[in-house]
């Protein structure tokens, strides 16, 4: 188990590990390739921390990003939708199945909440903290400023949709944001990695490893 010696004092930092969940592992609906490898990273870091929050993609199943909802149309295709272009994805993360869930080897007792995103059926929702209509906040933004958070340091699932946004609306909500590269896997969609990584530069979001948080 994950032990809390050597873990930071100082609230004011929070680890966000973002959907470490059955459906982005290798084998699942929406696999990222080499997904899992980040969880033993993940677990690393998260015993730095004495603030940990954990995020869940959770969908219904009517869901309006899932290509199976719009007939004639295949995963991975995009579609004007009445807030932007939304890419079409495999069924994935559905409420209450397997595939949603955590990775069982996510050791993170400590971790102070759960965030779920996505569960509005008519609008997606890559960020933790904002949906993709760029107009409903999760409420994270607030929890974090209310428990005196100023750095967030961003990992987990894909680098180039929710991490990156992720991190990129912590920015926008007035955070220091560092993104742990090596505990993140990428999608890397028709371009989508480097682009990510052009618009955190253009933020001002850090790239670092794990080695740089922990002080190895």
């Amino acid at each position: 188990m994950n032990g809390t010696s050597g873990m930071r004092k100082d609230g004011s930092e929070v680890l966000l590990a973002i959907d470490l969940q059955n459906d982005f592992m290798p084998g699942g609906a929406l696999a990222v390739t080499a997904g899992d490898e980040v969880v033993p990273v993940v677990n690393r870091l998260a015993g730095a921390f004495a603030h940990v929050v954990l995020t869940q993609d959770w969908h219904p199943a009517a869901h309006v990003s899932f290509a199976a909802n719009h007939p004639g149309r295949q995963p991975f295709e995009t579609l004007t939708l009445p807030y932007g272009e939304q890419v079409l994805w495999p069924v994935h993360c559905v409420q209450g199945t397997e595939g949603a869930a955590l990775h069982r080897g996510l050791d993170v007792p400590h971790a102070r909440a759960l965030i779920r995103k996505g569960h509005h059926a008519d609008v997606d929702s890559y960020s933790a903290f904002l949906e993709a209509d760029r107009k409903t906040p999760t409420g994270l933004a607030g929890y974090l400023r209310e428990t005196g958070v100023t750095r967030v340091y961003c990992c987990g699932l894909a680098t180039d949709y929710c991490v990156a946004w992720s991190a990129l609306d912590a920015r926008a909500a007035g955070f220091e944001v560092r993104l742990v590269e090596d505990a993140s896997r990428a999608i890397d969609l028709n371009g989508s990695l480097a682009a990510a990584w052009a618009q955190l530069q253009a933020a001002g979001v850090q790239r670092v490893q794990s080695g740089d948080v922990l002080g190895r």
